[in-house]
């Protein structure tokens, strides 16, 4: 009998190791990602926009800085579509910040994603993506040859050399002003749009203080 029991008691231990194996291995992506993200920390930084050709979704060439960025306050993240833990949910946060935006995206505010895998995330591709989170006129999705893409990450200081490895990362700045921030983690929305309206309005106090700006600049 003794010996029954014991087989009994690790045939349950091994069971109640398999059930647990499953349930961490069958959480969402969503809770993949959290549990192997680090703390949303801010940092200030300095960016250098490469002069490359880059593909937005829609298949047509555009420059970063000067077709996209321009004098625009801008919300920009770093995605693959293949990706199913870390950019479904960086995507999934760009969409609340523009929801939250509204009308301003597209014309104060512009949302950029770029992608960190362009031998397969070709625009059709993005699209598709871009789709899926109802990315509207305001939110250009990026991709180009590898080499465009590299220097492109590099100079903004997102480039890893294994892009499946890439930390959850959002930055925000001020095309006008220079003045950027990187947001590593998962940074709320609330906190993200926070930032655009404090850019948003250094801004309306510089051009306050200088009337010759505010006549020479969108706002």
């Amino acid at each position: 009998m003794k010996g029954c029991n014991t087989r009994a008691a690790k045939l349950f231990t091994l069971l109640s190791l398999t059930l647990l194996s499953a349930s961490v291995q069958a959480h969402s992506p969503e809770q993949h990602a959290h549990a192997h993200a680090k703390p949303t920390e801010a940092a200030d930084a300095t960016v250098h926009f490469a002069a490359v050709p880059l593909l937005d979704q829609h298949g047509q060439t555009v420059n970063l800085k000067e077709d996209l960025v321009a004098d625009k306050l801008v919300v920009m993240s770093f995605v693959y579509t293949s990706c199913t833990t870390v950019c479904p949910v960086v995507s999934g946060l760009m969409k609340q910040v523009q929801d939250q935006l509204g009308e301003r995206i597209g014309s104060e505010v512009q949302l950029v994603s770029i992608s960190v895998d362009p031998l397969r995330d070709t625009p059709t591709r993005l699209q598709q993506y871009a789709q899926g989170f109802n990315a509207g006129d305001g939110w250009s999705w990026l991709t180009g040859t590898t080499q465009s893409i590299n220097q492109t990450l590099k100079g903004l200081g997102a480039w890893a050399a294994d892009y499946d490895a890439h930390p959850p990362l959002i930055m925000v700045g001020d095309g006008r002003s220079d003045n950027w921030s990187r947001f590593y983690g998962f940074t709320a929305p609330e906190v993200l749009v926070a930032k655009v309206n404090e850019l948003s309005h250094a801004r309306h106090s510089l051009a306050q203080h200088n009337p010759a700006i505010h006549a020479g600049a969108h706002p």
